[in-house]
């Protein structure tokens, strides 16, 4: 269930559906996912699936997880100095972390940011700097971040984050409202020397982006 082989088969499952960045799969292949979820669900940790956190959270799919860090990397393009908004559980911190030596992380939930470190700290991983503070509000005093991706759905691109982006970066988020019949989106924007472009990707779900600490 936990075993190097499993790994490799969800990795070529990725592959089936259509990874094809080389060090995004290699990243994920490395990281156990089975040790960053709750223990009642670590026999559906390498299945192409969503899983609850608790709090009303979720770790996202692996195939998600690939394919929002492919848009980030495509063009050959390095991560550099990357911002999550989301820690959640600490995996997709752990696989960028496998990307870029630079990664910074903020959780508004104090629970999850705890539960993140002790996950972060297992797998001897230590090049992620963890904030409890609100999404929406990045981390000014880090940026300008080269990458930017977002772990929740926001109906509005948050105005702090685009002005945290430096010239030449970009951010990965998904888009849309959080209804039973809203079409949530994955959202590129790139950041230029005279602004911002927009690119809406695939259909994706998530849960909402809320603002605030607790």
């Amino acid at each position: 269930m936990t075993s190097a082989r499993t790994r490799a088969r969800m990795v070529e499952r990725l592959q089936q559906q259509g990874i094809q960045d080389k060090g995004v799969l290699g990243a994920i292949n490395k990281i156990e996912r089975h040790l960053f979820v709750d223990e009642a669900f670590a026999h559906r940790a390498y299945e192409d699936t969503a899983l609850p956190l608790g709090q009303g959270q979720t770790i996202s799919q692996p195939f998600i997880v690939a394919r929002m860090i492919e848009c980030l990397r495509a063009d050959n393009r390095p991560l550099g100095k990357t911002l999550e908004i989301g820690t959640g559980c600490g995996y997709q911190a752990a696989v960028l972390a496998g990307l870029t030596k630079d990664v910074y992380s903020i959780e508004r939930l104090a629970g999850l940011m705890n539960r993140a470190k002790i996950n972060l700290r297992t797998i001897k991983c230590f090049n992620v700097r963890l904030k409890h503070g609100d999404g929406y509000l990045g981390i000014p005093e880090a940026a300008p971040f080269d990458s930017i991706i977002l772990a929740a759905a926001a109906p509005k691109v948050p105005e702090a984050l685009l002005q945290q982006m430096a010239v030449g970066g970009r951010m990965v988020m998904p888009f849309g409202a959080c209804t039973e019949s809203a079409v949530q989106r994955m959202l590129v924007i790139e950041r230029n020397d005279t602004g911002w472009t927009e690119q809406l990707r695939d259909p994706v779900k998530f849960v909402p982006m809320l603002p605030g600490v607790e």
